[in-house]
Order: structure tokens, then sequence, then C-alpha cells
């Protein structure tokens, strides 16, 4: 086990793997805790430990976060999904971690290529990039506090996956 793949990311409640298999399923996702943020929590430029996340849920892990985690679990990437990236795929915490976005031009709002990644035996990561197409009207939000270059999710009132 050399790779961990979530939606989200990381939690501070996430102190063995046996925690994501004991998750009894189906299950509804809570509005906090070890579910809630392996599906909504993001890394965040710039931030140490824990942090508030502009989406109002889960959190925002940094760098230090990642590379414990990975120590500790004996892992060498994190592999996450839920958080548009202009390229479709983009890497963080000394490329120890990687966003892969499969859906481009998201919701009509956005310019963004989409892409999936391919893991080879020796962990060489690859891309198949699918670019975005024409006429669609750039809408990245790259204001917010941890959004350095980066583009972010619509916040989950205007995300479609939340109509449930």
């Amino acid at each position: 086990d050399k790779v961990l793949c979530v939606h989200g990311g990381l939690s501070p409640e996430l102190t063995s793997l046996d925690q994501i298999q004991n998750i009894s399923r189906p299950t509804d996702v809570p509005d906090t805790g070890l579910l809630c943020d392996i599906i909504w929590s993001d890394p965040g430029e710039g931030v140490d430990g824990w942090g508030y996340n502009d989406r109002g849920v889960s959190f925002t892990y940094g760098e230090d976060v990642v590379k414990q985690f990975l120590r500790k679990h004996e892992l060498d990437l994190i592999v996450r999904a839920h958080q548009v990236v202009e390229d479709g795929y983009e890497f963080f915490a000394g490329r120890e971690l990687v966003t892969v976005f499969s859906a481009p031009n998201y919701c009509g709002e956005f310019d963004n290529a989409a892409a999936m990644m391919s893991v080879d035996e020796t962990l060489m990561c690859s891309f198949q990039i699918l670019k975005p197409a024409d006429g669609r009207k750039t809408r990245f939000d790259n204001s917010g506090s941890n959004s350095r270059n980066r583009a972010s999710t619509p916040d989950r009132s205007h995300n479609p996956q939340d109509r449930y």
C-alpha cells in the first residue's frame, strides 16, 4: 500500500487506515468528523497544520500534515479529486499529494482541463489531459486565503452534487 486515494483529503481524526475500511456503507455524510473530512478537506498553500476551510465545512491542511501522514503510514502519495484545478491536475507538498480533476469546463462555468492519472509499478505518475472546450468563460476565484494561483470548487450552495 503506497498510494492513498480519497475524494477530499485528510482528517485530524484519521490515525489508522483501518478507520476508513471500518466506515459503514452505505451511509450519510455527517457535517463533521472523519468521513466528512476525507470527502471535503482541502490542501492549503501556506497553511501550517490544520486550518479553516473557506467551504465552511471540514478543514484545510498544510504540507506538514501531508508529510507527517505519509511517513506515519508508510505511504508515498495521496491522490484526491474534488477541487477544480486549471490544468486537470496539480501537485502539492513536494509532489506527495496530487489533485486530479476529471470534469473539463466544470458546470459550464470554468475553462479548466480534465485529467486522468496512471501510476506505474515504480510509482511514476503520468497524466492524460482533456483540454477545455473553447468559448467558456474562466471563473476561477483566486481571492481566498488558501487559493494562491489555484482554482477552487464552487462553494457547496452552488455544487450540483449537493442537491440530494
